[in-house]
């Protein structure tokens, strides 16, 4: 059952990780859903310019990280290539939240499409690239789960930063 939290006058339901069903499959694509769905909220609404000013020394941002995920999305499960990853965490100065936000969701719907069609997880992910091996469906997976609640921990922190809000 979700639970509200409170801080300041800022107000976000706080949903619980998944009970998915009892295949590992099940288990992997049910959390790394819960963490695309939760750093796409994180970032949605999130103010301008606040949103792409940098917190920490490192200059990481709430829209570059949701920015950079897009790319490892794509590469992961699409085959893009990505020539500079450093360059992925940093959104076009025209990009607008919502944009960021819709390109995200735009491929996880694509990477979704891939997953649906893999019923084995030691099989490699099918993606058109030829310059290295695919990796096994559960490595992706499992690397997609870290990558992407690696970054949902910055974007929690750097959200409240930005404006108070707190909640996955």
């Amino acid at each position: 059952m979700p639970s509200t939290t409170r801080r300041g006058d800022r107000r976000r339901r706080d949903t619980p990780p998944p009970r998915t069903g009892g295949d590992e499959t099940e288990i992997l694509r049910g959390f790394l859903d819960y963490l695309r769905t939760s750093i796409a909220a994180k970032t949605e609404g999130a103010p301008e310019p606040q949103v792409r000013t940098a917190a920490v020394p490192s200059g990481t941002n709430l829209l570059g990280l949701l920015n950079h995920l897009t790319f490892v999305e794509r590469s992961m499960f699409l085959g893009d290539d990505v020539t500079d990853w450093q360059a992925t965490f940093q959104a076009a100065p025209t990009d607008s939240v919502a944009e960021v936000v819709a390109r995200y969701r735009n491929a996880v719907r694509q990477a979704n499409v891939v997953l649906d069609g893999c019923a084995d997880l030691g099989a490699p992910v099918p993606r058109p690239r030829s310059d290295r091996p695919a990796p096994s469906v559960r490595w992706a997976l499992t690397h997609m789960i870290e990558e992407t609640g690696r970054h949902a921990g910055h974007a929690d922190i750097l959200r409240e930063l930005v404006d108070g809000t707190t909640g996955r």
